[in-house]
């Protein structure tokens, strides 16, 4: 799948972010606009690496040194998107090959970024200009602000690229968007998915784990595990947010499928995004970690959760999963309004099944992968790679014309791993970014690869030759 996927990006949208897979051609109302920013290449890295698609990824290794250049992007590009995408991919690909072209590329994007945070608490718009460094937020977010989601899903990235290059200035951005966070008063205990960056206040009091709440929480957890469990404040904050969580918006149906609901001004609305699936794997992966007196009950969320994502797959025609879908008193986990009912290959089901599977080994977890696999191969296969459809609901649905690069970065990636053996990216050495990009932990890891190790040796010299066998030595080709 990921050959074909490949193969039909780099011989119709080589270059351009996305590729049409049915019409063929480059799709460039992407995220990233018009630009030819290679997205695709850049996500598809450490997948193909991983996967020992050593030939094309010479080949994307290639682009990025020669053409990879954001002094060449025009108009607003997401800050966050560009995180975990271009920084994200560039740094898991340095840690698995040890190649300096990509943390240096990686150096060159965050620095891109760092003008997004100069507002007065700290907080980084949404939207920045990449040649004239100009920062702003989107129109429709609460009265100027910045989303949670988004600003709080950079920590990760930036403190790795610190610790790999030396410089401190990456790390201190984010920890003072951590500081403005702890500073601004929660209306309720819960934390609103809107924050006004030059005032340090929320915004609506709308709480999700699906869109604009989603990653903050994830990156909680998981900037304390790449810390090798150093940072705790993170961890502090983790662990208040998912029990405030578990307490407000875990929620049972009648026919006892576990859900995370949103809040609205204290109302609870009983509908869960495919996004806030990955939050399975979190809770999980949160009871294994921490072994502490919330495991058992954080293990059973994470159990329900994966299994009423996978209700959400199974009661459609499809078996693919719809964007968002409701609970009510006659239908549950199913999407009940027009704009809900698509599918645009997202991961997030597949996260936790890969999660789960590997902290229970429970074999079902692998089966609801293999429906998902054929799944993909009946409906989203495409001549020129694999598309999003219009309706789950519909056995012949439209096809959407779109191979988001999530889809070589996550979905496939996590289907891969589902069913490769726990040593293939093992959870004590690796935590995977919110675009599946893997990073080292820090203390648990030989190819963590920081500043300091780097410092008696002289800089790593990866050759092409060297990264083939660094490969081999991750125990990352078979």
């Amino acid at each position: 799948m990921m050959q074909h996927a490949w193969d039909g990006y780099a011989k119709h949208a080589w270059g351009k972010n996305e590729v049409r897979p049915v019409s063929l051609r480059g799709h460039t109302s992407s995220i990233f606009g018009s630009a030819s920013m290679g997205a695709s290449i850049v996500d598809s890295l450490d997948t193909l690496y991983i996967m020992g698609m050593m030939e094309e990824y010479e080949k994307a290794r290639d682009w990025v040194e020669s053409d990879l250049d954001f002094n060449k992007m025009s108009g607003d590009i997401s800050v966050f998107e560009t995180n975990i995408r271009y920084v994200g991919g560039l740094l898991s690909a340095f840690a698995l090959t040890g190649d300096n072209l990509f943390r240096d590329k990686a150096q060159h994007v965050a620095d891109k970024l760092l003008p997004a945070f100069k507002s007065p608490t700290g907080i980084p718009f949404a939207l920045i200009n990449m040649r004239t460094g100009s920062a702003k937020n989107y129109g429709w977010a609460s009265g100027g602000s910045s989303i949670l989601s988004e600003f709080g899903t950079l920590h990760m990235e930036f403190a790795y690229l610190s610790d790999v290059t030396g410089d401190p200035v990456y790390k201190n951005a984010v920890e003072r968007v951590r500081t403005a966070v702890q500073n601004a008063a929660r209306p309720r205990k819960l934390y609103p998915n809107y924050l006004n960056p030059k005032t340090g206040k929320w915004g609506q009091q709308h709480t999700s784990m699906g869109a604009l709440g989603d990653s903050f929480y994830e990156y909680l957890l998981k900037e304390w595990l790449r810390s090798g469990k150093t940072d705790n404040i993170a961890k502090d904050m983790f662990d208040e947010a998912a029990t405030d969580i578990e307490n407000e918006l875990v929620k049972t149906s009648a026919s006892g499928l576990v859900y995370f609901a949103e809040q609205k001004y204290g109302k609870v609305e009983h509908k869960m995004d495919h996004l806030a699936c990955f939050g399975a794997g979190m809770y999980g992966l949160a009871a294994h970690e921490e072994q502490d007196e919330n495991s058992a009950r954080w293990m059973e969320i994470a159990k329900g959760i994966t299994n009423t994502c996978h209700e959400s797959y199974d009661r459609s025609d499809t078996k693919l999963g719809p964007e968002a879908f409701r609970f009510t008193e006659a239908v549950e986990a199913r999407a009940m309004k027009a704009n809900e009912r698509y599918y645009i290959l997202r991961p997030e089901t597949f996260e936790s099944y890969f999660i789960l599977w590997r902290l229970t080994h429970d074999q079902k977890y692998r089966d609801w992968g293999w429906e998902a696999v054929q799944a993909l191969e009946t409906n989203c296969k495409a001549p020129g790679g694999y598309s999003g459809i219009k309706n789950v609901y519909q056995a012949d649905a439209i096809k959407d014309d779109v191979q988001q690069s999530f889809f070589l970065a996550e979905s496939l990636k996590y289907l891969y791993l589902l069913f490769s053996d726990d040593d293939l990216l093992s959870l004590d050495e690796w935590v995977l970014n919110t675009e599946a990009h893997p990073l080292p932990i820090k203390g648990h890891n030989k190819l963590y690869r920081s500043s300091d190790d780097n410092a008696d040796s002289g800089a790593i010299k990866a050759k092409k030759s060297d990264i083939l066998a660094a490969s081999a030595d991750a125990v990352l080709l078979h």
